[in-house]
């Protein structure tokens, strides 16, 4: 192998990836079916709410509001859940 090919490569990930949004902007774009940021923040400390705790503060990424959703989801009698 080449000193290239063992170098490591920077990850590129979106932005909106790498961006954390706070429960008032989850719960102001409904992206998650709580009424009040309040409720969530609760939901979060109970850790019934999937969630990044970041120094103390409770923060969302993207992939969390969706494995959020994709567990919550309600499946119709009849249909299989993907693995």
């Amino acid at each position: 192998m080449t000193a290239e090919a063992t170098k490591a490569q920077p990850h590129e990930l979106p932005e909106a990836d790498l961006r954390r949004y706070t429960p008032e902007e989850v719960i102001a774009n409904r992206w998650l079916p709580y009424k009040s940021a309040r409720v969530l923040k609760d939901k979060c400390y109970r850790r019934e709410v999937i969630h990044h705790g970041d120094g103390g503060r409770i923060t969302f990424t993207a992939l969390d509001i969706q494995r959020e959703n994709e567990r919550t989801a309600v499946v119709p009698l009849g249909v299989k859940r993907a693995a």
